[in-house]
């Protein structure tokens, strides 16, 4: 399954927070944004219940985070 993660972060440096993010195997692309958040990530899963697992051991875990939403895609 497909999810899309919006990430807000603390004061830092984004593209070191993109460059982790995209080193992990379940993040299939991400992206600097402007606006409320500073990074979209593309994340794939086995099912809904990695995805959270996922979101929150290692994207949520980040010093950097301090807030995500997690969109998972219907269709």
């Amino acid at each position: 399954m497909m999810a899309y993660v919006l990430i807000s972060l603390a004061e830092c440096d984004e593209q070191r927070v993109l460059d982790e993010l995209l080193s992990l195997k379940e993040i299939q692309e991400a992206h600097v944004l402007f606006g409320e958040w500073d990074i979209l990530a593309k994340l794939e899963a086995n099912n809904p219940e990695a995805a959270g697992t996922f979101v929150m051991e290692k994207i949520r875990s980040l010093p950097e985070v301090k807030l995500s939403s997690t969109l998972i895609v219907a269709k």
